[in-house]
């Protein structure tokens, strides 16, 4: 991609937290992102976030940098105040906007969520352009996904699309689409995630959230989950937007072109080697669970489904793994309802039994009539008297 942007530094601190968290990191990567992080918090003066840190013992307690971020945080507020004032007596409405904006900046940069949030408020209040609003939303979208403050997001979401329907631009409402996608994945609802990123594929421009290669590699993996095999294959696996970086991306590839090809062995092992990287990624990371068992699911419905029966051993073989391993799997799946087919045991065979679509609303159309036929003889009984 030409142009590409920078990522939120931010969200990349929030991103190096986060890792700091997780046992599946090995000490000496975890000294290396804790001295990054100690170097981002003091270059940008983050003391309310550094507080933070030392009470929940992320970090040790450095006094002497401590009371040199407060110092200087002091010292900028002074002068940002000054600015305002200067620009309340002296210039127009558009340098006195400029003048809060700086410091709502200011709050966002040394990390104090409260004091940006409400520095914000006061900033819309002398913002009169749809399009400067929509950026305010975008930024304090940004807190929220740096605090994972889902009900700011979803407000903050809410509220854009509300300032859009006053006007605004194609660009801000593809960026809101994939801020948005985000918000849909980090809450599990990866069906509306899916076709939130597939939407802007091809008008991606919100490197602040994530590079482009990150964002393909969530299009990606809420796509197959979400996707029919046929959709799958046009607007993901050839699509070019895709194609193009895809190779960058170690194991989606495989994992995506393995699935559509029916090469079930390749697949598994695709799988293995995604599951690290989803597991620390900080939004997929709450629901990698969920996540394991809903691609299990897509991958064995799709093999049963060309087969009336099947023996386990021949399944078994299809995946590279052992009978024992299927058998306990498909157990799981069968009884949770997420597969339609029975194990008999003593043959070792698989039996499908797809439900029909037409039996289904047959039935479903003979209850519904044999519970309105009683309604009506209740009323009647009821009539007569």
């Amino acid at each position: 991609m030409e142009g590409e942007g920078v990522q939120q530094p931010q969200l990349v601190l929030a991103n190096n937290l986060f890792l700091l968290t997780q046992n599946d990191v090995d000490d000496i990567e975890k000294v290396r992102l804790r001295d990054e992080v100690f170097k981002f918090i003091v270059a940008n003066d983050m003391a309310p976030l550094y507080e933070t840190l030392v009470a929940s013992k992320v970090l040790d307690l450095d006094q002497k940098a401590l009371d040199s971020m407060r110092s200087k945080i002091d010292d900028e507020l002074k002068k940002l105040e000054e600015k305002i004032a200067d620009a309340e007596e002296n210039l127009g409405e558009s340098e006195v906007r400029e003048a809060h904006l700086a410091k709502s900046l200011f709050y966002i940069r040394i990390g104090d969520k409260e004091k940006a949030l409400e520095q914000l408020k006061i900033t819309e209040g002398k913002t009169v352009a749809v399009g400067q609003k929509m950026d305010l939303v975008f930024y304090t979208l940004q807190i929220g996904f740096f605090h994972m403050d889902f009900d700011l997001i979803s407000k903050s979401i809410d509220k854009a699309k509300k300032l859009f329907e006053e006007g605004g631009d194609w660009e801000r409402k593809n960026r809101l689409k994939v801020y948005e996608g985000l918000y849909c994945m980090s809450t599990r609802n990866f069906k509306k995630a899916a076709d939130l990123f597939l939407d802007s594929i091809s008008t991606f421009t919100t490197y602040e959230l994530f590079p482009y290669d990150t964002f393909i590699f969530y299009t990606g993996l809420t796509s197959i989950i979400s996707l029919d095999r046929v959709s799958l294959k046009r607007k993901v696996v050839d699509a070019p937007e895709i194609l193009t970086v895809i190779g960058k991306i170690p194991y989606l590839s495989d994992f995506l072109n393995s699935l559509y090809d029916c090469q079930y062995k390749s697949f598994f092992i695709a799988f293995a080697g995604l599951t690290k990287h989803i597991k620390l990624d900080r939004y997929l990371h709450p629901h990698f669970r969920y996540y394991m068992r809903e691609i299990r699911s897509v991958v064995y419905s799709q093999f049963l489904e060309s087969y009336k029966s099947v023996t386990i051993e021949a399944m078994a073989k299809s995946f590279g793994v052992t009978v024992d391993f299927i058998d306990v799997e498909l157990s799981r799946f069968i009884a949770a309802g997420k597969l339609h087919c029975k194990i008999d045991k003593v043959a070792g065979v698989l039996e499908t039994n797809r439900p029909d679509a037409k039996n289904a609303l047959y039935q479903s159309t003979i209850k519904q009539g044999d519970f309105l036929l009683n309604r009506i003889q209740k009323l009647s009984r009821v009539i007569d008297l």
